[in-house]
């Protein structure tokens, strides 16, 4: 194989400014004057022309807390599929392929009946998962 033999190099990059039989000789494909022909030129992205944008007409309401915690939710139900006296830990979740990613944390939350006898490490609980956790005889243990 030679180097003229390769295919897939594309088309030539368009060399602009370099004599009007190129086709784009003398203002380079930007026209005559304007905003857009100097150097620099063109606007901002959002910019309509000095008519008040769009993002500063609509109304702004509340906030975003840059703290916020964003936990994985797991649901009682979906703790039956592991075995009487297994220690769940956010990192047996992964493995197993329950959840596909920890966020901040986990939480369980009390959706579903729980049949077993398990031992739940999580960051939180909510008050009816901790309740059903512990009537089914199992325990729960904040991480």
């Amino acid at each position: 194989m030679k180097l003229h033999e390769l295919k897939g190099s594309g088309k030539e990059r368009n060399r602009v400014g370099r004599g009007m039989a190129s086709g784009n000789g003398k203002t380079s494909g930007r026209g005559h004057k304007g905003q857009k022909a100097r150097s620099g030129g063109g606007t901002r992205p959002g910019f309509e022309g000095g008519q008040m944008p769009l993002f500063q007409r609509l109304p702004k309401r509340g906030f975003t807390n840059i703290n916020r915690k964003e936990y994985t939710i797991v649901n009682l139900e979906t703790l039956n599929r592991f075995e009487d006296g297994t220690e769940v830990t956010p990192e047996l979740l992964l493995e197993t392929g329950t959840v596909s990613k920890v966020k901040a944390g986990v939480k369980v939350l009390g959706n579903g009946k729980l049949d077993k006898k398990l031992t739940v490490k999580a960051q939180k609980f909510s008050a009816s998962a901790k309740e059903a956790i512990e009537a089914a005889g199992g325990q729960t243990e904040v991480i």
